[in-house]
Order: C-alpha cells, then sequence, then structure tokens
C-alpha cells in the first residue's frame, strides 16, 4: 500500500522553494545533448543500440555517469535527469537498451538477460581502452560536437531508472569480478525507483557481490504499489545492504518521478503524474551525491542532519531508507 502524507501549504511552498533553490541550475550552464550510438554484443551479433550523450561546458568533467532507462522505457525519457547531471559538470551516457528480443538481450529479465547485462557491463570494463566501444562512442560524440578530443573521465556513477536499477546493481557487480581495475573507478551505484524482475536473481546476487566493498548504493524509491512491483527492489536492497543510510523514500513519489520532464503518457497511465515537489528532490539529491561520490567529499546538507535534507522530512516529502 502506498504511504500518504498530508503536509500544510506553507510547509509544502517552503520544501519547494528550498528544493529550487539548492538544486544545480540547469538553465545558468550550458551542456550539449548528442545523439548517437554504441555497440553492444547480443549473442553472435552486434547490436548498434541508441546513445545520448550530455556533454558538460567544463573541460574538465567530474565524472562520468551511465544511466539507464527502465523496462518499456527509452534514453529520452532520461533526459531531464541527464541533463541536471551534465549541468553539475558530468559527462552522462544515456543508452537504450532492448525490451524485447528473441535472444533474451534485454533491460528486464524475461528468461535469461544475463549473458547480455554481461555485454553491457563490458562498456564500461573497456572504457579505459581507447578501442573500447563506449571510448568509440565518447570520441564520435564530441567529433559531432565540435569538442576537442578527450579521454572518458576516469569516475563512474552507474545509475539506473525501474528495471535499470537492477542493471545498474549486476553491472557493478560484474566489473567487481571481471573488471576490478575498472570497479575501483565506481565511485556510487545511484537506484531510482529500483524494480527487480519476476524471473532470476540479478537483483540480488549484484547487491550482495558489492555489499563487503562498501561501495555506495543510494536509492531515491516510491511507497510500494502496483507500477514498481510492490517496492521489490528497494526492499531487495534494504534486505541486502546492512547499512544504516541507503537513500530515501518519497512519500508521495510515483515511478516517474526519475524522468521528470521527460516523462510521457505510457507512465502516467500506469503510475501516476509525479509532482514537482518530488521531481526537484530527487534531481537534487541525485546530483548531490553523485558529486560527493566521485569527488571523495561529504556535503552535509545533503544528508540525515543537514539543513536541506531535513527540511524534506519535516515537511513530509520524504523518509530515510536503511538496511534491516
Amino acid at each position: 500500500m502506498s504511504l500518504r502524507r498530508l503536509i500544510s501549504l506553507p510547509a509544502l511552498l517552503a520544501t519547494v522553494a528550498i528544493a529550487l533553490s539548492a538544486q544545480p541550475a540547469a538553465a545558468a550552464v550550458s551542456w550539449t545533448q548528442v545523439s548517437n550510438t554504441v555497440d553492444v554484443s547480443c549473442a553472435a551479433f552486434t547490436y548498434r543500440q541508441s546513445a545520448d550523450w550530455f556533454l558538460p561546458a567544463t573541460a574538465s568533467p567530474k565524472g562520468l555517469v551511465y544511466l539507464q532507462h527502465g523496462f518499456s522505457r527509452s534514453n529520452g525519457n532520461m533526459a531531464d535527469l541527464a541533463e541536471h547531471y551534465a549541468a553539475a559538470g558530468f559527462v552522462v551516457v544515456a543508452p537504450t537498451l532492448p525490451s524485447a528480443d528473441i535472444f533474451g538481450c534485454t533491460v528486464s529479465n524475461l528468461g535469461n538477460n544475463s549473458p547480455f547485462l554481461n555485454n553491457v557491463a563490458a562498456l564500461l570494463g573497456t572504457a579505459g581502452n581507447s578501442s573500447g566501444a563506449l571510448a568509440r562512442s565518447y570520441a564520435n560524440a564530441l567529433a559531432k560536437a565540435g569538442r576537442p578530443a578527450s579521454s572518458l573521465p576516469t569516475r563512474y556513477v552507474i545509475a539506473g531508472h525501474s528495471a535499470g536499477g537492477e542493471v545498474a546493481a549486476y553491472v557493478a557487480n560484474r566489473l567487481r569480478s571481471t573488471y576490478p581495475s575498472q570497479y575501483a573507478r565506481v565511485a556510487l551505484v545511484q537506484l531510482l525507483d529500483p524494480v527487480k524482475s519476476f524471473i532470476g536473481s540479478n537483483m540480488g546476487t549484484g547487491l550482495k557481490g558489492i555489499a563487503p566493498t562498501g561501495l555506495p548504493v543510494y536509492a531515491i524509491s516510491s511507497p510500494p504499489y502496483t507500477a514498481n512491483s510492490d517496492a521489490n527492489g528497494t526492499v531487495e536492497l534494504t534486505n541486502d545492504l546492512h547499512r544504516p543510510f541507503l537513500g530515501v523514500r518519497l512519500t508521495t513519489g510515483c515511478h516517474c518521478d526519475a524522468e521528470g520532464a521527460s516523462t510521457d503518457g505510457l507512465c502516467t497511465v500506469t503510475s501516476g503524474t509525479p509532482q514537482q515537489q518530488n521531481i526537484a528532490a530527487l534531481q537534487t539529491l541525485a546530483v548531490a551525491w553523485a558529486g560527493d561520490a566521485v569527488s571523495g567529499t561529504t556535503t552535509a546538507a545533503y544528508y540525515p542532519g543537514g539543513g536541506y535534507y531535513d527540511s524534506l522530512i519535516a515537511a513530509g516529502v520524504t523518509q530515510t531508507l536503511s538496511g534491516s
């Protein structure tokens, strides 16, 4: 059942004002979006998948955000959030992965998509090699944007919405087991209302694998309801990682919050319409946590006990997630 809480109008207005002032000013900082492709192996084939790149104005990006959409969605639905990361100084790559495929090469596990996700992990696993698929796609995006050639950033945030959250956890663990030098570059796994597949155990395998390493894993979730499979991905997270802070739940959130202004009728009809205070809180916290993770800092305002974080709690916008 969804958790709902009524808040007073003054408290709500105050929270929205704080959220809008605290989040990165996307309109004030320029970035460039480049529509491109990236090669991902599937069985005996190579799929050339859509991959949107968001290039920040700075010549020295903070890091790379790999941003994965959910089931029946595309990279276009993640553009609003991607722009906020880019405005804060991140290079963002948002690929589209299939939601249906006869070879099982899908974002959600509809049979056995583990071999395909191993190939998705290889994108980051070989990112340090200029001949790797992700590096080639980045070089091509820079050329399209008229930017000078540059290597990919060496600090990574792996973020995923819905079924993309399961991908994020699985990919991070695959890097740990197969590409340890690249895993050392992962600063944060960010789960946005994660949903685990009804088939298989990719999310549990991923989370349990990275749990002992201490890699930060933060979620921004909505309450349990049909659209997010009763928050089964968040339940998996809090069961597998026994940590006092694992992110927040938006108390009146919906499954489309992570898509923000990039959502569409397919999401809102099935999942509800995002409320502006929830979009603002999600974007603010996601970007702030990513920035801290790659820089090795802790900006107190965005964690329990900090001014912005506690204002969300006081207004009933968020609740703290912690491990069991």
